[in-house]
């Protein structure tokens, strides 16, 4: 039987040749890498440059992923393939015609806010949701022109279901979790899920341990098992991984990541004071060599095969292929 592809649609690793060469011993295929959270235009093509340093250093583990033929080129080479993503629209500040730049130069994912007000739509922590802005509106149609994917992981539920009917192409939401399976601030109602799946769009599971029932106790067959449920509710072509994972990251990364430049306070997101910092990863999942365990457990709780293989990366492979090349 041939391996199923492995996708992680979203990382945020603390990148090193460990970590690239733990992707290979995990079997991983291609991962969704996020390169900004609050960064400007310039401060993202620092970023890029370094990403050039690393696919420059190891050529033999990881290059930079443009289409859904690179995942393919990356399993038969024994490679990862990288794409680039960003957790906020910063990266375009307020010129639309950064869009297409930003997608020549390989972002394929762009998240329209991160956890606040944006210029083009609202966060989830945000107390009202007026919903997509003036400029959203023309920034979403122009992300549909040259295939930058929309992603909602962080933004309210307005928006979310907004974003879904203005875009003439599926959106993602690429690392959550159900909300009636733990009621994180970030995770995503039923309404939102069914929604997302009936415009053809995917959702990514996270194991970030804030979104997890039971934290980072949350056990595996939990875990596999709202697959399950989520597959029932919104058809198994329509899920896949996006696990969240921070590797290796210090603590003070998570203080860059909610509070960026927007306050002088901190700001402790889904927690209180007691989370500041990264919690403990559950114990099935530490690193990119443990995809297996999530692979078996969903065997365990009655996935066949081929669907195992639908959510371990085909479905993100397939979305791939049809969305980040320019509309036809």
């Amino acid at each position: 039987m041939t391996k199923p592809y492995r996708i992680d649609n979203l990382q945020y690793a603390n990148w090193s040749e460990k970590i690239f060469r733990q992707m290979r011993m995990g079997g991983v295929d291609a991962v969704h890498v996020t390169i900004a959270y609050h960064e400007n235009f310039r401060e993202t093509v620092l970023n890029m440059e370094q990403w050039n340093r690393w696919f420059e250093q190891f050529p033999k583990l990881i290059f930079q992923g443009f289409t859904g033929d690179d995942v393919r080129l990356a399993r038969k080479t024994g490679r990862t393939a990288i794409f680039f993503g960003y957790q906020n629209p910063s990266p375009i500040e307020d010129d639309i015609g950064l869009v297409e730049i930003h997608h020549r130069l390989g972002a394929r994912f762009m998240q329209l806010s991160y956890n606040n007000q944006s210029l083009l739509a609202t966060g989830c922590y945000e107390a009202e949701d007026p919903g997509i802005t003036r400029m959203g509106r023309e920034v979403i149609a122009e992300m549909n022109r040259v295939g930058l994917v929309v992603d909602m992981s962080h933004s309210a539920d307005r928006s979310t279901i907004e974003a879904m009917e203005l875009s003439s192409r599926p959106i993602a939401i690429t690392h959550a979790n159900p909300h009636n399976w733990h009621p994180a601030l970030r995770n995503k109602s039923d309404d939102i899920l069914k929604a997302l799946a009936q415009s053809g769009g995917m959702m990514g599971f996270s194991v970030y341990p804030h979104h997890l029932q039971g934290k980072s106790d949350c056990t595996l067959e939990s875990f596999c098992q709202m697959i399950a449920d989520t597959a029932d509710l919104m058809g198994i072509d329509h899920i896949g991984i996006g696990t969240d994972l921070c590797q290796d990251q210090p603590d003070s990364i998570v203080e860059w990541m909610r509070t960026g430049r927007w306050t002088k306070q901190i700001d402790y997101g889904e927690g209180s004071a007691s989370d500041a910092g990264f919690p403990p990863m559950p114990s099935w999942f530490n690193d990119n060599r443990d995809f297996d365990n999530i692979e078996h457990g969903l065997r365990a709780v009655g996935l066949t095969d081929e669907d195992v293989g639908k959510v371990m990366g085909e479905n993100w492979l397939r979305f791939y292929d049809e969305n980040f090349g320019a509309a036809s």
